[in-house]
């Protein structure tokens, strides 16, 4: 869906070259295991509780980043030519 596209593409862009081994396999579980894309983002937005598998160190900064405290136009998923860019 749409929403979790934007959502989790600029999420990873943001911070998958900062993540332990360990978080980036919670994430992968995260964006890999749940049935349901909408749960995803309900759990991500705070409009639903992640269940206890789920709700790990990388869900709260899924959620802090969901929040968008600077208020950045988040319109389309990001260019992927960010992957080839040296971190």
């Amino acid at each position: 869906m749409l929403e979790n596209c934007i959502l989790l593409s600029l999420f990873a862009k943001e911070n998958l070259a900062r993540m332990s081994e360990e978080q980036l396999n919670r994430y992968d579980r995260l964006i890999n295991e749940p049935s349901n894309d909408w749960d995803i983002y309900y759990w991500a937005t705070e409009a639903k509780p992640a269940p206890a598998e789920f709700d790990t160190d990388v869900m709260a900064m899924l959620r802090e980043f969901a929040k968008n405290r600077n208020r950045e136009q988040r319109l389309r998923q990001p260019d992927l030519e960010y992957l080839f860019e040296p971190p």
